[in-house]
């Protein structure tokens, strides 16, 4: 997708289309995640430090960096699909490159391959500090599907 992608923003249709969709998430409100960029392709979800979603050392945990990763990764790709569309992660890797320390994390979901049925995108997230330097603390990429949106988006019924 290049550079052009960096600071593109996604037409008004679609930024609400995929913010309605992120607020659904439960997974996303209980970590207090936000998104903070949709780009054609590209996605940018930014996570608070708080102590909720830190491990034992203080730092960000793994777990909660590679949510919000995944995540911006798969509505970096669905900003590229038709509004009856929707995607599943077919699988993801994330390499763990330094704690996540920081005022926050910042993931970035970029469509590397867009496709008709496969999807895939490079993931990236950054510790950010207060003072606004960034460490890139994890990378990784992901494979999406394409799916057609179910009729009722509502929140599935419990197993």
């Amino acid at each position: 997708m290049g550079d052009r992608t960096q600071l593109e923003q996604a037409s008004s249709e679609v930024r609400k289309r995929i913010r309605e969709s992120f607020d659904r998430q439960g997974l996303m409100a209980h970590l207090g995640a936000r998104m903070t960029h949709i780009g054609p392709g590209r996605v940018h979800i930014e996570l608070p430090a708080r102590p909720e979603v830190t491990q034992q050392h203080g730092y960000i945990h793994a777990g909660a960096t590679s949510a919000v990763a995944d995540t911006a990764g798969g509505y970096a790709a669905l900003t590229l699909f038709p509004e009856e569309s929707d995607v599943l992660t077919v699988e993801y890797k994330i390499n763990l490159l330094a704690p996540a320390v920081g005022d926050h994390a910042e993931a970035i979901g970029t469509v590397l391959k867009p496709g008709r049925t496969l999807t895939v995108c490079q993931l990236e997230v950054y510790g950010v500090r207060a003072d606004g330097e960034r460490r890139l603390v994890a990378n990784g990429q992901q494979t999406l599907i394409r799916v057609n949106r179910p009729a009722d988006t509502c929140t599935p019924e419990p197993r």
